[in-house]
């Protein structure tokens, strides 16, 4: 009896053991969210008469260091970075300063989001650590916007810097020396603001500094600026507008690409023919008839040229002031011949001219040659019009709805430079029907100036329709392919058709572009009506939308 009831009494603790231990099992606790904190610095920030080189931050938990490279800003700019140790998790970080300081010059480290704790990674958000070299900290403070001056949205990294205007300034400073003072956007904010500043007369400045080098390299980077100079202190909220310059023409050592086409790359604006340098290309003293078009997606040219035997030839370049002479060998290589390929094929839409690229230059042209019909046989009329620069023929006609045409362009009706002629090609194409497409009309308000260029783009800012006004408001897109577009609006100053970017030194900015913040989804069988208000950083909700009626 007695050995029954110790082992009844053994199983009972043993099932109250393991079911207190279920009770108890460990959880983990909740996640640690509280970003590190700053128990005391060595010197203690915003410290004056500063004397010493290293400074020491102590928090309260294992901090570690992420892309210091990135979101550390140091202002003013030091000729020779700090070293900011250890690189391993550790509660105190240790800066070396291995730069002579400027007298009475307040600095600041800021160290965005690159400070976080071991565990969680939790940054602590913008630290900054501030000290004098003179008995006080400046505290003025400057802020405002950067945006791209083409592009809807603008680049993370931006700098922001002040250059102080005094009697050595000069317009070039930023280019040859580091300014007063800098600050960065980083990758999270658009809006830039700049603290500890001294009253003075300054410089703006907006860069995306691709070399991290706070020096303006017009081949990388881009440049925003404030026309006029700014005094500090003074409350305006600046906007700086981000444009990448374009260069003044210079060209680079031809290069034999065959046996009758040179490749000359380039610098600078040519984006037409208008464009276009002029070229003589020479044997000796024999001056040979060449062509010149445009290389696909290069900034480069071809130089087409009947073939020769030489050894060498002599290419002259001018361009508005620009001159330059290459003398290049020549050797025996495999010629281009002619080959026509179609832009589109299947369906086209109602707004495009039906195109032709051709891989030789096009000289010669035989519409007798060319035939389209519709679905009936029906010829249709059409026109052709080349473009040379591009290597592009185009074909126009009115076109119908739901639709079947067949081009037919026998042997002979197009002849290139070479005066090698096309083999028999035939093209079939259909329309869509109208119920397939969409309208759209854009009613513009608070239009400061014409002309202007109003183009409907894609997400990746493709233009996908464009059309000129020198004084109408309301602007119609009509037989669209059904699509999701934004809507843009250039000031044309100088009433080329055609955007143009800014020069830092001519203190010119670039020309005005304005988007509509929402994006425009159009369906098929809809007319649209957008209102757009140019002086308003968002457009209303569309007037109205109505479903065709069949």
């Amino acid at each position: 009896m007695l050995k029954n009831n110790l082992k009844y009494t053994f199983f009972l603790l043993l099932l109250i053991i393991v079911g207190c231990a279920k009770r108890g099992s460990i959880t983990g606790g909740l996640k640690d969210t509280i970003a590190p904190v700053l128990k005391v610095s060595f010197p203690e920030n915003f410290s004056t008469n500063f004397k010493g080189n290293e400074i020491k931050l102590v928090f309260d938990e294992n901090v570690k260091l992420k892309n210091l490279n990135k979101q550390l800003i140091i202002s003013p700019p030091m000729k020779y970075e700090p070293s900011v140790l250890p690189t391993t998790p550790s509660k105190t970080i240790s800066i070396k300063i291995k730069d002579t300081l400027q007298p009475n010059t307040t600095y600041s480290f800021n160290f965005g989001q690159s400070i976080a704790d071991n565990n969680e990674g939790n940054p602590f958000n913008q630290f900054k650590y501030v000290f004098s070299t003179g008995d006080y900290i400046d505290s003025l403070s400057l802020g405002g916007t950067v945006k791209s001056a083409y592009d809807k949205e603008v680049e993370s990294f931006v700098s922001v810097m002040l250059y102080e205007v005094n009697d050595a300034f000069k317009d070039s400073v930023v280019f040859n020396e580091t300014p007063r003072y800098v600050t960065n956007t980083l990758d999270s904010l658009k809006t830039f603001h700049l603290e500890n500043l001294k009253a003075g007369k300054y410089l703006l400045v907006a860069m995306k500094d691709y070399n991290s080098n706070n020096k303006y390299n017009p081949k990388t980077d881009k440049i925003g600026f404030s026309k006029d100079f700014i005094t500090i202190p003074n409350d305006t909220v600046y906007e700086l507008e981000l444009f990448k310059e374009k260069l003044p023409f210079k060209t680079f050592k031809p290069s034999q690409a065959s046996g009758n086409r040179l490749i000359l790359g380039y610098e600078g604006k040519v984006n037409a023919a208008k464009d276009s340098p002029k070229i003589i290309l020479k044997n000796n003293n024999e001056v040979l008839s060449n062509i010149i078009t445009k290389f696909p997606k290069k900034d480069s040219l071809q130089i087409w040229y009947k073939p020769i035997k030489t050894d060498s030839l002599n290419l002259a370049v001018a361009k508005d002031k620009y001159e330059a002479n290459f003398r290049f060998k020549i050797k025996d290589q495999k010629k281009d011949t002619l080959s026509i390929t179609p832009v589109q094929s299947g369906t086209l839409n109602f707004r495009d001219k039906f195109t032709l690229e051709s891989s030789t230059p096009l000289t010669h042209f035989d519409n007798s040659k060319i035939k389209l019909i519709n679905k009936d046989s029906v010829s249709i009329a059409f026109t052709t019009e080349y473009d040379e620069f591009n290597q592009k023929l185009f074909f126009d006609f009115k076109k119908e709805p739901s639709e079947k045409y067949t081009f037919t362009i026998l042997p002979g009706a197009l002849t290139d430079f070479f005066e090698k002629s096309n083999d028999t090609l035939t093209y079939k194409l259909n329309t869509r029907s109208y119920s397939e497409m969409a309208n759209l009309r854009v009613l513009l308000q608070n239009v400061k100036q014409f002309p202007i260029i109003v183009e409907l783009t894609n997400s990746k800012g493709d233009i996908l329709a464009s059309e000129y006004s020198e004084n109408g408001t309301t602007v119609d897109f009509n037989l669209l392919e059904p699509s999701v577009f934004s809507l843009r609006v250039i000031y044309d100053t100088n009433k080329n058709k055609e955007w143009d970017s800014g020069n830092y030194l001519e203190k010119r900015q670039a020309e005005e572009v304005i988007y509509s913040s929402k994006e425009i989804s159009l369906h098929a069988n809809f007319d649209w009506e957008e209102i757009f208000d140019l002086s308003l950083p968002y457009s209303p909700e569309p007037k109205k939308k109505t479903d065709k009626k069949n």
